[in-house]
């Protein structure tokens, strides 16, 4: 038996042909279990900004996700190991549902999206944003000051990896597939992802291709240095990430062949932005009917209320995303008739209940830059996605998620 035992409860195919639809499942871990769908708070520093772990907990959050790529360069993963992994680290305990000495379920990412794809990007090869806006320089770039906050300026990819430096300071270092999963070993969480490429939704096809291609190889090797490591087997999961672009063609060979290497579970990664005029939400969810019906799907960086609906319908039980705080922070809450903006000049002298608080304390905590605020609001916006999920589970359990899902659309989205 592997790390992870993942067991639907209940589910709904939509047609004979389909092998996935919305579903109810227990994916338990070493560390408690997770019944999905379920949404994962982004904790990417080991720490989910503004909020207590135990409170992370009460507002439903049975696992949390961590960055790889944050992580091994601040505190470095032998903190982390040293400390007794990331759970125990944090001191995340998980839901009240269950209790461990070891702490709660924990997720960690492969570090390849912030390596790829924040920053200014220059490389040899391709910038992750676009090639067309960076210049291309074979050199390792100078550290700069005034973009100290970014992630790495600098991804030079080669087949074996990736070179790149810190944002904090200018320092360089390398990422192989290798080396991915030996830092998420080290970190400890119950899954983590296999390393790949993560690229622009502007890129060619051509280039897709050949980063699809690496990624299968980098695939390979992430699940081969994983196997290898008897110990950590017994102890933490392995996900794939298929790639591909916006090109349907490719995102479907892409995760056929994931999914038929042997890894525990998929990761759904890519672009979701119709900026470009791709519907790559839509065409992601299509790949799963390439995966088997029994493997877990995580759905990463998905936060958007209607994606998360959506995703859920074809079948991804697990989802993780920085919206909800990254919103709270900036006096954004999600609300059952869609966004609002505690900043607008409406919401001053609004005393109607905001949790335990009202419209107007909060939105004057937010103008006035306290701390509280901003952890009111991501509190706020948590609970909000926490029982959005939940909501789905309990609608599957009992047979009417179409009907959960249109009426949550109509009234957010009308």
């Amino acid at each position: 038996m592997g790390a992870i035992n993942f067991k639907i409860e209940c589910g709904a195919p939509h047609s004979a042909k389909a092998t996935r639809g919305e579903r109810a499942g227990i994916l338990s871990t070493p560390h408690g279990d997770i019944h999905t769908p379920a949404f994962s708070p982004v904790g990417t520093k080991a720490s989910i900004k503004g909020i207590l772990p135990d409170e992370v907990a009460k507002l439903g959050a049975e696992v949390v996700l961590a960055n790889t790529y944050h992580l091994y360069l601040r505190p470095g993963e032998q903190i982390v190991k040293d400390a007794g992994g990331l759970a125990k680290f944090m001191n995340w305990k998980g839901s009240s549902r269950r209790s461990s000495d070891e702490g709660g379920p924990t997720i960690t990412d492969s570090g390849g999206f912030q390596v790829f794809s924040l920053g200014a990007g220059f490389g040899k090869t391709v910038s992750k944003f676009t090639s067309k806006e960076a210049p291309k320089e074979d050199a390792v770039a100078v550290f700069d000051e005034e973009v100290a906050t970014q992630h790495g300026q600098l991804a030079i990819i080669d087949d074996e990896g990736v070179s790149f430096t810190s944002h904090l300071d200018g320092s360089l270092h390398r990422f192989t597939p290798e080396r991915s999963v030996e830092i998420q070993h080290a970190l400890g969480a119950d899954i983590f992802f296999a390393f790949d490429e993560c690229t622009a939704p502007t890129e060619s096809y051509e280039y897709q291709k050949e980063a699809m291609e690496r990624t299968h190889r980098w695939a390979e090797r992430s699940l081969k240095a994983h196997r290898q490591n008897i110990d950590a087997n017994k102890k933490q999961a392995i996900f794939g990430i298929a790639q591909g672009g916006q090109f349907d063609e490719l995102r479907k060979f892409s995760a056929k062949t994931i999914a038929d290497m042997g890894f525990d579970g998929f990761g759904l990664g890519g672009s979701f932005s119709k900026k470009y005029g791709d519907d790559s939400l839509e065409s992601a969810l299509a790949m799963l009917k390439e995966l088997p019906e029994t493997m877990p799907v995580h759905g990463l960086g998905i936060g958007e209320p209607g994606d998360i609906l959506a995703s859920i319908a074809a079948g991804v039980d697990t989802f993780d995303c920085v919206a909800p705080t990254r919103l709270g922070r900036h006096g954004t809450i999600y609300t059952k008739n869609g966004l609002v903006h505690l900043k607008n000049e409406k919401y001053k002298n609004d005393f109607s209940p905001l949790g335990e608080f009202t419209y107007a304390y909060v939105s004057h905590l937010i103008r006035g830059g306290e701390m509280l605020g901003a952890t009111i609001a991501s509190m706020h916006n948590l609970k909000f996605i926490l029982d959005l999920v939940a909501g789905a589970r309990e609608a599957i359990l009992n047979g009417n998620f179409d009907e959960y899902r249109t009426n949550f659309v109509r009234e957010y989205y009308g």
